[in-house]
């Protein structure tokens, strides 16, 4: 069992058992993840193969990086992590250098530097697509080296894409379980943090992916979706059996407005 290397908004790492007993539990080859984020799910369990698929070219990119530079692109990656780096003008200068950065390798390795740096490890776009999180003020950043290697040790049996959600839907086989974990419908106007790439994720989509994981589980062994507990994804997601759990949000700026919220599991194909 690896964990993620990356900090991710809604990261699924504590919630790998409750996913896990309402997957199927006849064999299963294949784990797709068609918004893979932290790729928690995939790092945590064991199948033969995995297809991770995210909207995100920052993410997928890394993830390719990492998946064929191997030990030379930890290394690499490392560097970035100074105490001189962690001082606010210099995170801002190498904010800049990532959104100016068309080589593949560096932008990868600030990508990580960023993530570990920035406000809450949040991953945000402006509308010109250019990252704009702010300074975190972490004490002494933490490399994950270890977790890195950890992808590593899986990356042979990764298959990586960087398309629409449906794209990664459409490959699913009788081989294959689904889990989508999109940006969450918010719980209020001000709660939303879905621009985690150029383009967000509004209400169409999320009409969209129930749908298409209602379609999806008929060629495969499942599709499971997460998301908050609300009325309107209670209404969306009227086809599927749902799972309920409190979970803790660990997103807002002061610790005090730090509280458990509903969420649910639609899980189809059953």
């Amino acid at each position: 069992m690896s964990k993620p290397f990356l900090k991710w908004a809604g990261g699924k790492s504590k919630l790998v058992p409750f996913i896990q007993f309402n997957l199927p539990t006849e064999p299963r080859k294949r784990l797709i993840e068609p918004f893979a984020g932290s790729a928690a799910l995939s790092l945590s369990l064991e199948f033969d193969a995995y297809l991770l698929n995210d909207t995100n070219p920052d993410l997928i990119g890394l993830y390719q990086i990492l998946k064929q530079e191997k030990q030379y692109f930890i290394d690499f990656t490392r560097q970035f992590f100074t105490s001189e780096n962690n001082q606010e003008a210099r995170f801002y200068e190498l904010r800049e250098q990532f959104n100016q950065s068309a080589d593949l390798t560096e932008r990868s390795a600030l990508f990580v530097y960023l993530n570990r740096h920035a406000f809450n490890g949040l991953c945000r776009y402006n509308s010109k697509g250019r990252f704009n999180v702010p300074f975190g003020r972490y004490r002494s950043p933490y490399f994950p080296e270890a977790e890195m290697q950890g992808f590593i040790q899986k990356s042979n049996r990764i298959e990586i894409l960087c398309s629409d959600f449906q794209t990664a839907l459409a490959l699913a086989t009788d081989d294959d379980v689904v889990y989508c974990d999109p940006p969450y419908v918010p719980l209020s106007e001000t709660a939303s943090f879905t621009a985690y790439a150029k383009g967000g994720f509004n209400m169409d989509d999320q009409n969209r992916l129930a749908l298409a994981a209602k379609e999806a589980a008929e060629q495969s062994q499942g599709v499971l979706i997460s998301n908050h507990d609300t009325a309107f994804t209670r209404e969306i997601y009227k086809d599927a059996r749902l799972a309920l759990i409190d979970v803790q949000r660990n997103i807002a700026a002061k610790g005090s407005s730090r509280q458990k919220v509903g969420e649910l599991l639609a899980v189809y194909g059953e």
